[in-house]
């Protein structure tokens, strides 16, 4: 098995071909041919496969969500422990105040310069993704969801 490429700001996002690319586009195609077939013979069944047919990209984009508002919590936990072990003592107090979007910008910065730039993010109500361009030794996650 061949070493992944090493994650950093521009790679770090992650796509699942058999979800993202083959589900996805087998909805569409699907609606698609739904909505012509209705089109030229339009009565209550047509009407219903429509509905059922757009009404199937509510579990679709759930599925992806679910998964991915747990991973958030845990990251919220794990950061908060790091930076626990991490920062001095009179800083712990500090902690609660990082958003959830912060602690998950948070996640891939190496340990040597995590408490510092919390410390920035506080200060300067950083976001996620200024968060992440400003991380300078990228901690990898092959992990993620």
């Amino acid at each position: 098995m061949s070493k992944p490429e090493a994650q950093n700001l521009k790679n770090h996002g992650r796509v699942d071909p058999p979800f993202h690319i083959v589900s996805f586009a087998v909805l569409i195609v699907n609606l698609v041919i739904v909505v012509a077939f209705a089109l030229k013979h339009l009565n209550l069944y047509t009407a219903w496969l429509v509905a059922l047919s757009i009404a199937i990209f509510i579990p679709f984009f759930k599925l992806r969500l679910y998964p991915l508002k747990v991973q958030d919590r845990v990251i919220r936990l794990e950061e908060r422990l790091r930076l626990q072990a991490l920062a001095p003592q009179e800083w712990h107090t500090q902690l609660f105040r990082l958003t959830e979007d912060q602690l998950i910008g948070l996640r891939f910065a190496a340990d040597e310069e995590v408490v510092a730039l919390a410390k920035e993010a506080l200060e300067q109500n950083l976001t996620r993704k200024q968060i992440k361009e400003r991380i300078k030794e990228w901690r990898p996650d092959y992990w993620r969801i």
